[in-house]
């Protein structure tokens, strides 16, 4: 299966914050599973950093970078028609970040692993 980790679930993950289900840490420990990350969730990380609002114990660019290649975390990088599909999109989420990620999401035709109930108001799949 491939999956595409909403931000807040990576940082659970790496950081090994209680709040993942088990059905998630299933998902994400199962090794026959593709497991992406998004550059929009990258991009989220870094201005969170730069604003305050997280604090990482090393850049945003080293902590992220070998977070994704320790676990085996592929990069989903934003394309052309991911971006046009988020502009497209009702505004049922104001976060630019996860309108970005159900953009990909459907795009790509793979689920969100989100604790988010708005991103589940999008014709996408989530697992909680």
């Amino acid at each position: 299966m491939r999956a595409l980790l909403d931000t807040h679930v990576f940082l659970w993950w790496v950081l090994e914050d209680g709040r993942l289900t088990r059905g998630m840490r299933e998902l994400i420990e199962d090794g026959s599973n593709d497991v992406l990350f998004s550059a929009a969730s990258g991009y989220e990380i870094a201005c969170k950093v730069a604003d305050g609002r997280l604090t990482l114990p090393e850049s945003p660019q080293a902590y992220v970078t070998d977070r994704l290649e320790a676990n085996g975390f592929d990069p989903l990088p934003i394309d052309l028609g991911h971006a046009l599909e988020a502009a497209m999109l009702p505004r049922i989420h104001r976060d630019p970040f996860d309108r970005l990620l159900v953009a990909q999401a459907r795009g790509e035709g793979i689920p969100i692993i989100t604790s988010d109930p708005v991103i589940s108001r999008y014709d996408v799949e989530t697992i909680a």
